[in-house]
């Protein structure tokens, strides 16, 4: 059994409900996408023209509630802290277990998250204070258009960490080595250039402020999702809720230099 493992059974019985940032170092964190076949194949045409919010870990079949490629016994109606879901569009509610909610033509995207390579940039010299237990990155809407396709389409969504700037091209270079999890930032410094609000973090949730000697950078981030459900309403949908991810049994394969 491995960490990923216990951790998954941990949010099966409830005894995990936090977000995941920090946990299982080495280990890939994914968003999920639980998709009405009709909008499967137009989802992945989309999610493929998007790869920076979207690196593609794995598709499921229609109704199976498994991933086996990524994980020893993951049922995706239970194994993640909390969900988002959303009818014609609109969030409606976040539980942590949507087995009532199942249905037989859903059809599970998991999508690599910026969370797997933090342990990374601690590890290689980037300090953090965002990745410590009971903690995360912040989330904000941004200004940058995704290509459209099919029915999805919407703006982007970006994560924030404020890095010391004498290391931030050293953040670069870790994380550009990492594509399946953001890969390297689509943008660093002034919000206000892509639209981003410091004020105004998706959810309220994560760690906003930038301390002297800091700058802010931005990944891609797979709430980005959210956007993409909103803007193609389909008559249900479900994502992880924000922060609170799939852990996989899936190395990082870290590649620092």
């Amino acid at each position: 059994m491995t960490e990923a493992y216990d951790l998954r059974l941990a949010a099966r019985n409830g005894t995990l409900i936090g977000p995941t940032g920090s946990m299982a170092a080495g280990f890939m964190q994914a968003n999920l996408a639980l998709i009405p076949l009709a909008l499967a194949d137009d989802f992945e045409t989309f999610l493929k023209a998007n790869p920076a919010p979207f690196p593609l870990l794995a598709r499921g079949a229609p109704g199976d509630p498994t991933l086996p490629g990524l994980g020893q016994d993951i049922d995706l109606r239970t194994d993640l802290p909390q969900y988002r879901v959303f009818r014609d569009g609109h969030a409606v509610e976040m539980p942590r277990d949507i087995s009532r909610l199942w249905r037989d033509d859903l059809v599970a995207f998991a999508i690599g998250c910026s969370l797997s390579f933090e342990a990374g940039l601690v590890a290689g010299g980037v300090t953090l204070r965002c990745h410590a237990p009971g903690k995360t990155c912040s989330a904000f809407d941004s200004n940058i258009s995704m290509a459209e396709s099919g029915a999805f389409g919407g703006n982007l969504v970006v994560s924030m960490r404020a890095v010391p700037s004498s290391q931030v091209p050293r953040a670069v270079e870790l994380t550009g080595a990492q594509p399946e999890s953001h890969g390297a930032p689509v943008h660093i410094g002034d919000p206000q250039r892509i639209g981003v609000d410091l004020s105004r973090p998706i959810d309220g949730i994560g760690l906003t402020d930038i301390a002297d000697g800091e700058t802010p950078v931005f990944w891609a981030c797979g709430v980005s999702l959210e956007r993409a459900i909103a803007f193609a309403a389909p008559d249900l949908a479900i994502t992880h809720a924000p922060g609170h991810m799939l852990i996989t049994d899936r190395n990082t394969r870290r590649r620092a230099p």
